[in-house]
Parts: C-alpha cells; structure tokens; sequence
C-alpha cells in the first residue's frame, strides 16, 4: 500500500490537493476519478502508514472473496488484476478489515511474494488449510479449481456451525429467562412475603425459610455473589485453557450422555471433509494428516491423528493406522480401506462427511425437540417451588390461628 499525492480539478472547476493510499497509480487515478475529480498531478509519496489496521474478516466475507477470485481466475484474469478488483470492490465501512488484507496480499505479490505467502502474512484470516490449498493449486496450475472448492468446503464448514448455533440459541434464551424471574422473584417479591410472616408469631417451614434467608442474602451480600460468579469463570477459564486442564475437558466433552456423540460426529465430520479437500488437491498425505490435526478442535482427535501420522511415516497405510484408534468408528475405517482399494479415498470420505452432516442435523432437531419441553417442566419446577414456599406458611394459618 502506498501514499500518493495530487492534484485535481472537482466539478466545479476547483483546483484541490490531497492525498491518497493505493496499492499502485493507477489504482490511486481509478479511485480519484471515481470521486468525479480529473486528475491534474500524481505522485508517490510514501509507503502507507504502518499504523495498526483493521484486519478481522466475517467468515462470509471471506467465503464471498474465495468464490469471486476463484471466478475471476477462471476467466483468465491474471492475479494481481483480480486481487486489485477486489480491493477496490470491498465496501471500506462494512468490509474494512477485508479490504486492507487484500490490499496488503496484493501489494506483497506485486513485491514478488507467491499468492500463498502473501497469504500465509495473515494467519487469522487464512488458515494453514487454506494456504496450503492455495499452494498446491499454484504448483499444479489449478488454482482456480481449488479455489472454487475451498470456498465450497468454507460454505459447508458455516452451514455446520450455524445449524449448531441455532440448536443452542433456545436453551440459552429460555435458560436465561428463568434466571432473571427466579431472580426478581427473590429480591423484590420474596421479602413482601417475608414482611408479613413476622407477625405470625411461630417458626417458618423450612422451605420458606431457607427462601427468605436467600433472599435476605442476595439482597445484602450481592458482591459476595458477583465476585464469586466472575472468580469462577476466570478461574474455570484458566484451567481449560491449561493444557491439562484442557485435555480432561475434551476428554469430558466426548462422554457427555448426548452431547458428547454428537461432538464426536462433529469432530469426525471436519475430519473426513477437510482431508479430503486437502487430498483431493494434492497436498502430501503426512502434511494433510498434520494440518488436519491442528484443525481438529479436540485434543483426543488431534492426539489419535498425530498416532495415524507416525503410524503411516512408518509405512502403515492409512485404513490400517487409522484402526487402531478407538476414536474412529468402524464404519469410517471401512470406507477408508475401499478409498485406498479403489484410488478414491478423496471421494469417499467426502461421502462420509455428508452423511455426518445430516446425522448431525438430525441430532440437533432431535435435542431441539426434547430440550423445549425440558426446559418448560424445569422453569416450571423453579418457579413453582418458589410459589409454594410462600404459601406453605399461609397453608398453615389455621393452625396459627387456633393457637
């Protein structure tokens, strides 16, 4: 990226001066004549400021970029021209962090950097399965095509998490909601209750009382309660992000009653997919296998892939060091061994990834369905047992009465 000044003649006819980043002069001229001004000087001043620039990309910004420079490759248009395109079609308020990272790849390859080193400048943005893709199609002259097949592979990896999110957004809201009016049900209508049971003159039911003192205590001692809540989620923190800690927690994760299978079919989805992109665009199978497990997003299937790495080093084929793992299932290991048969491994665990995607979505509508009515009976219960606690004591005002 680089500073230009100049010199041009608006509308009006009034002579003004300014200047401009670009990634070269024409870029710079492009972007002046697209303000209606008509350019009278130009020259480069200095390289662009070297302070901290936005650089997050969405994720469907990033898909809609693989798939647009996958289209302009395709039609013939060379590199730094479609890269050039893009920067200047990305929306600089909505797509900010996008535009200054292609900016920034395209002025890297202009300096005679690869496509995938200059990507490999970002790694937050493009990750080690995305430049190495990338550095493959550039070896085999296929950069388009796996392009296309990236930008595929990054649409089916959203439409995994999305569905997930979704699953999860009802348990959290009605979750949520049932904290708040527990909540206000024991500070502001508990101690109205509370008021009147002291003329009663006789001991309260235990229920009521341990609710009464609660509410006593929320409202007297809330710091005790905050400072508790934020020390554990810190302190929970840290330890998962520990590595041992984070070990037992994906350990934990897999032998969860129904979540754990469904983690499990997740973690098996994205193996299956993303090695099969990877192989299907020729990058090496021990480099695949490495790449795979970073991505895995479980220390118990990263772990079990860098054993299937070692295994094959040693001259293993896969199918074989992929079976003595007990994290993958038989029927994987089946299609594995007819991929290897048949040259098409690529395909068949492509398949396999499908087909857990839709046992997946099966699995999320399934919880879906049975988590609502849950959740409706445990709400229930909660606030139930609040109001019967206090009414026990009004239960029991007869008895008070006659005494």
């Amino acid at each position: 990226m680089y500073t230009y000044a100049y010199q041009a003649r608006d509308h009006h006819g009034k002579i003004i001066a300014g200047v401009q980043d670009a990634l070269n002069e024409e870029n710079a001229l492009n972007s002046l004549m697209s303000r209606g001004l008509m350019v009278l000087t130009i020259t480069q001043k200095s390289a662009a400021s070297k302070r901290k620039k936005n650089t997050s990309v969405k994720e469907t910004d990033l898909v809609l970029f693989t798939r647009q420079l996958a289209t302009m490759i395709d039609a013939g248009i060379p590199l730094v021209g479609a890269l050039t395109a893009l920067y200047e079609t990305a929306d600089p308020k909505r797509q900010g962090g996008l535009r200054n990272v292609v900016g920034d790849i395209t002025s890297r390859v202009q300096g005679g950097d690869s496509f995938n080193q200059a990507l490999a400048k970002h790694p937050h943005v493009f990750g080690r399965l995305y430049t190495s893709m990338v550095k493959a199609g550039e070896t085999g002259g296929l950069l388009s095509e796996i392009l296309d097949r990236l930008a595929g592979f990054l649409e089916a990896s959203a439409r995994l998490r999305k569905k997930v999110k979704s699953a999860l957004t009802y348990p959290v809201a009605v979750i949520s909601i049932a904290m708040l009016i527990t909540t206000f049900l024991i500070v502001k209508v508990v101690p109205v209750f509370a008021e009147i049971f002291k003329d009663f003159g006789k001991p309260l039911p235990a229920p009521t009382q341990f609710l009464v003192d609660l509410s006593d205590f929320m409202r007297n001692d809330w710091y005790y309660i905050i400072g508790g809540v934020i020390a554990a989620f810190f302190g929970l923190r840290a330890f998962v992000r520990s590595k041992t800690g984070n070990e037992l927690w994906n350990i934990w994760q897999l032998k969860l009653p129904v979540f754990g299978s469904l983690i499990h079919k997740i973690s098996m989805s994205r193996f299956a997919r993303t090695f099969s992109q990877l192989i299907r665009s020729g990058v090496p199978i021990l480099e695949t296998l490495e790449i795979v497990g970073g991505s895995a997003g479980n220390t118990v299937v990263e772990k079990s892939i860098q054993g299937i790495s070692a295994d094959v080093e040693k001259g293993d084929n896969l199918s074989v060091a992929m079976s003595k793992k007990p994290i993958f299932p038989p029927m994987m290991l089946r299609m594995v061994s007819a991929g290897e048969s048949t040259g098409k491994i690529d395909e068949m665990l492509e398949k396999m990834a499908d087909f857990w995607d839709e046992e997946i979505e099966a699995t999320l509508s399934a919880l879906t369905s049975l988590l609502e009515p849950i959740l409706i009976v445990v709400l229930g219960i909660i606030v139930g047992g609040i109001v019967i606690a206090l009414f026990l004591p009004i239960f029991q005002l007869s008895e008070v009465v006659s005494g």
